[in-house]
């Protein structure tokens, strides 16, 4: 246990540089404050207990605002980052040096659907090591995200990911681009593309429609010049025909 709360501090000192030292982290990190809950419930709870780690828990969800099951399997190095509203249910696996931020679930899908039937059944995902979770983001179901890899804020993940992919979007879609290392990447997103494949897609709608819209105004343009050089043949041929009706019409009168 004691290994794993040093892994933890050694984490928030890494990946935070608000962090100023070693007493800092212990006293004003709500994450190193539910870890240290969690790591003393842990235990309890695989050994059989119920009540008193999830009473743990609850009391640590009342000081720091982070909602962990005490079930949860979490490995050294978690780091919440600011933590309010990240909620990790029972059935997670969380691998070493993994980030959250704010806003984050671990959660499972329509848990409140046949609810008796789900109970000691994986129904949380599983997060491997040095994955990077941004705030807000939504992983739901037993699906897997893979090493190294990098979830978008506000995005909401219902597949596995795989190692190294960075998705975004709901539901989240996979980028291109694979990362090629494990460096730390603040909130996940900072290596997103200028433009990403959809921005592609709908860029080349665009041009596609402005194109119709001229091509559609040249062949009302040429059909407009037909109708009137169809106009001024037809006045040309009325003229033509009342001359040639006058001279006769004089030698009538006569």
């Amino acid at each position: 246990m004691l290994t794993k709360l040093a892994q933890d501090i050694a984490a928030i000192r890494q990946r935070d540089p608000a962090a100023s030292g070693l007493l800092s982290c212990i006293l004003l990190y709500p994450s190193f404050h539910v870890m240290f809950a969690y790591r003393m419930a842990h235990p309890l709870w695989r050994a059989g207990l119920r009540l008193l780690p999830r009473f743990m828990m609850q009391i640590a969800r009342w000081m720091t605002g982070i909602e962990i099951h005490p079930g949860a399997q979490i490995e050294g190095g978690f780091f919440a980052d600011h933590g309010m509203g990240v909620v990790i249910g029972e059935t997670s696996i969380v691998g070493k040096n993994v980030t959250l931020y704010h806003g984050v679930t671990l959660g499972g899908v329509m848990p409140a659907v046949d609810a008796q039937s789900q109970r000691c059944v994986k129904r949380h995902p599983t997060l491997e090591d040095n994955v990077i979770v941004g705030a807000g983001a939504q992983i739901l179901g037993p699906i897997t995200v893979g090493v190294g890899a990098r979830v978008g804020g506000n995005s909401v993940v219902i597949r596995d990911v795989s190692a190294g992919q960075t998705v975004v979007g709901v539901p989240a879609k996979q980028l291109n681009q694979k990362r090629s290392d494990d460096s730390f990447d603040a909130y996940g997103v900072t290596d997103l593309p200028f433009e990403d494949s959809q921005a592609r897609i709908l860029k080349a709608l665009f041009s596609e429609v402005e194109k119709l819209r001229r091509d559609l105004k040249q062949m009302q343009d040429a059909a407009g010049k037909d109708m009137t050089a169809d106009d001024g043949t037809h006045q040309s041929k009325t003229a033509a025909s009342q001359s040639s009706a006058r001279p006769l019409e004089a030698g009538l009168g006569k």
